[in-house]
């Protein structure tokens, strides 16, 4: 039964109660509670059976003074089944939320910036979830086969240009620089093959990786010098350089060299493999014990790692006068050779030439400048500046 009113002047059949007072039973919405009946009846099994609950908003009536012999109605409290607004956990929450924007004071133009950067949010997340689950995506990661991620040597672009201007204002740490090296190479030998191939295998992994080690060498020496990677002072005469505008020019030269390597170049999955490779692996290698070699020497008989104390005319001093220049032609060389790209080589190699030979002559009139007759006399021993026999 949905509602019940007690403490009625009818009585239901079956039921006894004094002075008369009888029970009856109405439907109504309310459970009405009576309070004023004697302990006896109220304790009677039917009457326990139809006591109300007592609701959170009850209504309750004041008791009224009874006189002996006197009829009067019950006292009773009445409690409704519905939940006040008060009590609504949803609402209280919402009305939280609103007192704590008011406190923060948020004016409408934050508001508009706030909701916009929320939405360029949920829509930069939104393409990135449908990214990270679309297949067509993901089914060309592999060590051998890899669909090329714009985004990602883009992002390390742009990495790599704000390292470099830390660098220039000499304010970049040993990662900073290291990020900037990997932006290059990534720009030189992984990105121009993805370009024309629209995925990468096999070489570009190699030299990237070979161009990591290559770059390194320098570092290396100094921590089995010193213990540390770190450059030491030094006479400033020793940093020669040629003007901004020359090297700007070779690093244009060296980036467009590289990517007309892979424009000119088979796509990768027709180069050949097997025993056709080997010579490459001989290229790479001898560059790198070459490229060693002359730095260690060097660094051997110099102070610091950078002013020389003597004239070296050992390992591939013997040959050339400018090993770790043509250490770094031979690299170029080993890349176009592995894209079967000899129009690239060709042009990179002349690039090299052209700068080299203008640094090249720098350091020479330095070096005549501080050792005299022996550089000289080495010089007419040596002939030849970074291709045995050749140039």
């Amino acid at each position: 039964m949905e509602a019940v009113l007690l403490c009625s002047r009818v009585v239901p059949r079956g039921t006894s109660l004094e002075r008369n007072r009888k029970l009856s039973f109405r439907h109504l919405n309310k459970h009405l509670k009576c309070s004023s009946l004697p302990a006896d009846s109220r304790n009677t099994p039917f009457l326990r059976s139809f006591e109300a609950i007592k609701g959170p908003s009850s209504l309750r009536y004041p008791p009224s003074p009874v006189r002996k012999g006197s009829s009067f109605l019950p006292k009773c409290s009445i409690s409704t089944s519905t939940v006040s607004d008060s009590d609504n956990p949803f609402l209280s929450k919402f009305r939280q939320l609103v007192n704590k924007v008011f406190q923060l004071k948020v004016k409408p133009f934050d508001a508009v910036k706030l909701a916009l950067l929320l939405s360029i949010s949920t829509l930069a997340a939104k393409k990135i979830v449908t990214l990270a689950f679309d297949p067509f995506f993901w089914m060309y990661f592999s060590w051998t086969w890899l669909f090329w991620p714009w985004f990602i040597a883009l992002g390390l672009a742009g990495y790599g240009v704000y390292c470099f201007r830390k660098h220039w204002l000499g304010e970049a740490n040993a990662f900073e620089q290291l990020g900037i090296v990997t932006s290059v190479f990534t720009w030189l030998t992984l990105v121009p093959p993805a370009y024309f191939n629209g995925y990468l295998e096999g070489w570009p992994f190699v030299f990237f990786l070979a161009y990591h080690y290559f770059f390194f060498f320098n570092v290396s020496v100094r921590k089995r010098l010193y213990g540390d990677y770190y450059a030491r002072t030094h006479d400033p005469k020793w940093d020669v350089n040629t003007p901004l505008w020359s090297r700007v020019l070779f690093g244009v030269g060296v980036m467009v060299g590289h990517w007309l390597a892979a424009f000119e170049g088979p796509e990768l999955h027709r180069l050949p493999g097997g025993w056709a490779n080997v010579g490459i692996w001989g290229l790479i290698t001898v560059t790198m014990l070459m490229h060693y070699d002359s730095t260690l020497y060097l660094a051997r008989y110099s102070e610091k790692v950078v002013v020389p104390t003597a004239v070296v005319q050992f390992g591939p001093y013997r040959w050339v006068r400018h090993p770790i220049y043509a250490s770094t032609m031979l690299l170029f060389a080993a890349y176009c050779t592995a894209l079967r790209a000899p129009l690239s080589l060709l042009f990179l190699v002349a690039v090299c030439l052209v700068y080299y030979s203008k640094k090249a002559k720098l350091e020479e009139e330095l070096m005549v400048e501080s050792f005299g007759e022996k550089y000289l006399d080495y010089a007419d021993k040596v002939r030849h500046k970074f291709i045995p026999f050749v140039y």
